[in-house]
């Protein structure tokens, strides 16, 4: 059999741990596990399995269609979806026993209008913009939503309100009292309305590592549970408890011996500094390597680590390897876990001037998955 050549190793046993972490972090809420963007790169179907086995008794997901592959592959928890156009696949959610967020009386409607279709009172959760500026019915637009609610209600149950923070990586950002605020205040507007709200969830994964006032009674984990910090504010993965998910490696698939002077790869923006050897690897920004961390991005090869030697290119990247005992075919890590030397998401972040949450949700469908430490 051949040799990948890249390869995501993800350790479910990790995954599931990092949530029985979190749960008993938050001690009392329930967890409602993120799987949104294929499980945030690590796979949609076995993330949400493993969180499942580390105790999460909610799934979420971003896409309609994302929920209904969990129905489709059999997982039986509470899904709960947010992000729609109107001709989405309401009917199909609402038949498939799925949760839907509304955000407007013309979401309202338009769920409403699918459950009377399919014959089902459409579960929903009011999605209140608290101070993000992005998703979400205004507290100043929630009376009219509220009043679309309750001539809705032979179709529609709400069941939870929900929320983001524009600044839960901040724990000292102004802003995140003003928002907890807002939720509260939105939470009594739809209780006095008369809405039985089974759930009240607001904390995303920086909030839940770090803001125990956010809790309420479900919280809403998503990179954190993939063993990624969520922010720079919150500290390291390691020193919060949780390990890296995915590990991400190739092999050396080239090796040559060039003088001084050589310049390497696009544009030549690396030249040797003496006689050296350079290994190619073949992955790529197609891959989801990151160009913008050409030059900078750390890899461990032959023990220590080297930073990429000139540009990613779409399949492939070079190392200056020099002085160091390698051979065709060894085994090279971009990023993993830094308590077994390799290099960190969050380093590879910093070289490419950006967040964890891109370098692992942008790892492109032909790197192999090999997925290890199953907890189900």
């Amino acid at each position: 059999m051949s040799t990948p050549h890249c390869t995501a190793v993800i350790d479910l046993g990790a995954l599931a741990s990092n949530v029985a972490l979190i749960k008993s972090k938050v001690n009392g809420p329930e967890v409602m596990a993120v799987v949104k963007a294929d499980g945030y790169g690590h796979g949609l179907i076995p993330s949400a399995r493993a969180a499942v086995a580390g105790g999460a008794t909610w799934l979420a997901t971003a896409l309609l269609s994302e929920a209904i592959a969990l129905r489709e592959a059999g997982v039986r928890e509470r899904v709960l979806t947010w992000l729609n156009t109107f001709d989405d696949r309401f009917m199909e959610c609402v038949s498939r026993d799925i949760d839907l967020a509304v955000n407007s009386v013309e979401s309202a409607r338009a769920i409403a209008n699918a459950a009377y279709n399919v014959d089902c009172r459409a579960r929903v959760h009011v999605k209140v913009d608290t101070g993000l500026g992005r998703n979400g019915v205004t507290f100043d637009d929630l009376d009219e939503l509220i009043l679309e609610l309750q001539k809705q209600s032979e179709n529609l149950e709400v069941v939870g309100v929900m929320s983001h923070f524009a600044y839960a990586d901040e724990p000292t950002n102004p802003t995140i009292a003003k928002q907890i605020q807002v939720f509260k205040d939105s939470v009594d507007k739809l209780e006095a309305a008369g809405f039985e709200l089974e759930v009240k969830h607001l904390s995303n994964s920086a909030a839940t590592m770090g803001l125990p006032d956010t809790y309420f009674n479900l919280v809403r984990p998503g990179v954190a549970m993939y063993g990624v910090t969520p922010g720079d504010q919150v500290g390291t993965a390691a020193s919060l408890g949780i390990t890296p998910v995915m590990t991400l490696k190739s092999n050396i698939a080239l090796l040559k011996n060039v003088p001084a002077g050589t310049g390497l790869s696009y544009a030549h923006a690396y030249y040797t500094k003496e006689d050296t050897t350079v290994a190619l690897i073949p992955a790529g920004y197609s891959d989801g390597v990151p160009r913008a961390a050409s030059n900078k991005g750390p890899v461990l090869v032959g023990g220590e680590k080297r930073l990429v030697a000139g540009r990613v290119c779409m399949d492939q990247f070079v190392l200056d390897v020099g002085g160091l005992n390698v051979k065709l075919g060894d085994e090279v890590v971009l990023f993993g876990d830094p308590a077994k030397g390799h290099p960190s998401v969050e380093e590879w972040a910093a070289a490419a001037d950006t967040i964890g949450y891109e370098i692992i949700t942008r790892i492109g469908p032909r790197v192999v998955r090999d997925y290890i430490n199953s907890p189900f």
